[in-house]
Order: structure tokens, then sequence, then C-alpha cells
């Protein structure tokens, strides 16, 4: 895990100082993140959003940090990114057809569901 970390770390750089783009970065509150699944759904998802270099979701403060370039994509489209992969972003509520798609475990109570 440390490695795939330090290996996504340095593509980051890479992507960011490459492009000659100086990327901005953010950190949204995702309250509605429940665990593993979750945090691979966002980072994953951001991925392949443009203008997004790179995010990390931390499960225990229930955030995630986005770096971006602003020319490309600004932060009300950044959280809409969110909300449609199903999560809560800031106070954009999630896309209510997305959440109906995700797993138990990545609902709010989920598991108390099974």
């Amino acid at each position: 895990m440390r490695k795939l970390n330090v290996i996504f770390s340095t593509l980051i750089l890479l992507v960011v100082f490459g492009c000659g783009e100086e990327a901005l970065n953010v950190t949204i509150s995702t309250p509605t993140i429940q665990c593993g699944m979750c945090q691979r759904n966002i980072e994953m998802g951001l991925a392949n959003v443009s203008g997004i270099s790179g995010s990390k979701v931390d499960l225990a403060t229930k955030v995630t940090k986005v770096s971006y370039n602003k020319e490309k994509i600004d932060l009300l489209k950044i959280e809409k990114a969110i909300s449609d992969l199903g999560y809560q972003a800031n106070k954009m509520l999630a896309s209510r057809d997305a959440y109906e798609t995700l797993p138990a475990c990545c609902k709010v109570g989920g598991m108390e569901k099974i």
C-alpha cells in the first residue's frame, strides 16, 4: 500500500510539474463516505475528470483533498463530480440515482440494512 502511495504521489507531481500548469488544492467535506470502497470509488472517479490531477480520500476525517487546474475545472464542478459518484460533497447532496447504485456498505447505515 505504501508503495502505491509513493507511485501515486510521484505521478501527481509529474503531471503537475510536467504540464507547466499550477495546480490548486482544495479540501472537500465528504461526510457520507463509509468504507474503503467509497474511498476507491471517489479517487478512481475523480481520476477520470478532466482538470483534476489527483485526489486523496481520508476516511478518518471524511474529507477529500483534490488537486486541480483552475483553467479547466472549478470547485462547483468538482463537487458535482463527487455528487455524481453518489456522495455528498460539501453542501451538495449526492445524486439520488448514483447513491442508489452504490453497494450497501457505501450507504449511510448500509451495513445495518443487510
